[in-house]
């Protein structure tokens, strides 16, 4: 049996009974083309799995840089710009060009934007999962030999090399430094949805620190904000409990953004908190936040190795590396209770 070839476009328009040019019309949106047959050609592609080769039309006006496509669920987050730093660090000194997209963290637009780095024939390829994402579709490329590597967030549904946060440590220290400084009503806002990774990890170390300390879980306590101000909507509920919370351990960064501003909007000084991942200004808030802080920029550089060791030709099993995190204490957290 002879090697397996990738499907061409001539595939595809054999597949559904056009032309090689309509097939292109319709992936580069170059044309009028009646709406069902536009269906049929996008579902023989899906079938077929063909990829065009825009590598190939690139080389033809100059581009010529060997690249790594990184896929990450939001731009704007600061947490994420660091890490795309630290791999682009890593990457540069080997000549290759890092390409960043943002997936908005939906599983739909992070496939297409896979899609569409893999068209471009990427050395690597690096990825953040977006929620309710599901990687299965990447077993061929994986098989392959294309070094794939997940960060933040492990694959779903595909072995494959990632780098994570220490989350159920860091949040157990957290929560444990809250539980040291006498408090025994402590709130949780973390992100949404609950089934995501990240959010899942640091909510059982949350849960881990009060078991360890003997102490009853009300999820009453517990609320969900994906962003700043969802996050302190959730936060405002939690003090307006019959019995609030005396301290809040708040699951990223954009959590901890949200927290805070509802406690100054609430003028509420006296409740501690503790925030999973550094901000930028954390010392200059009244009272400074005390930080379970990452390392974005190792997880970076750590995931860029990995990528740098297949191309070298490691072709070892997947593997998992967890970067450390590390209580930062500044005040917020230290406020005994009332």
């Amino acid at each position: 049996m002879g090697p397996m070839r990738r499907p061409t476009m001539t595939d595809v328009a054999r597949e559904v009974g056009v032309t090689a040019k309509t097939v292109s019309r319709v992936l580069n949106d170059d044309g009028p083309v009646a709406v069902e047959t536009r269906e049929r050609v996008l579902a023989a592609v899906t079938k077929l799995g063909y990829r065009p080769n825009l590598m190939a039309r690139n080389m033809r006006v100059g581009a010529r840089d060997a690249a790594i496509g990184l896929v990450v669920p939001e731009m704007g987050n600061p947490f994420f710009g660091t890490v795309a730093g630290g791999v682009e660090s890593a990457v540069r000194a080997r000549g290759l060009t890092l390409i960043v997209g943002s997936s908005s963290e939906t599983a739909g637009l992070e496939q297409s934007l896979i899609a569409t780095f893999l068209a471009r024939r990427v050395s690597a390829l690096m990825v953040v999962p977006a929620a309710s994402s599901d990687h299965r579709h990447l077993r061929s490329e994986r098989m392959a030999g294309l070094p794939i590597v997940f960060l933040d967030r492990p694959a779903v549904g595909l072995r494959a090399d990632c780098v994570v946060s220490a989350n159920r440590e860091g949040s157990r220290a957290g929560v444990a430094h809250l539980v040291a400084h006498g408090h025994r009503r402590i709130g949780f806002v973390g992100d949404a949805p609950a089934s995501l990774y990240t959010r899942r990890e640091r909510f059982q170390g949350y849960r881990d620190a009060l078991d360890g300390a003997g102490l009853p879980f009300d999820r009453a306590l517990v609320e969900a904000g994906h962003d700043m101000e969802a996050a302190a909507q959730a936060t405002m509920r939690l003090l307006s409990l019959a019995d609030p919370p005396t301290a809040v351990f708040a699951g990223n960064n954009l959590a901890s953004m949200g927290v805070v501003v509802a406690l100054a909007r609430a003028g509420r000084k006296e409740v501690a908190v503790v925030g999973f991942d550094d901000l930028p200004l954390a010392e200059a808030l009244d009272p400074p936040l005390t930080v379970v802080a990452q390392d974005p920029a190792g997880v970076g550089a750590a995931a860029a190795e990995m990528v740098l060791r297949r191309l070298d030709g490691d072709r070892s099993r997947a593997r998992r590396t967890t970067v450390p995190t590390r209580l930062i204490t500044r005040g917020s957290g230290e406020l005994p209770p009332p």
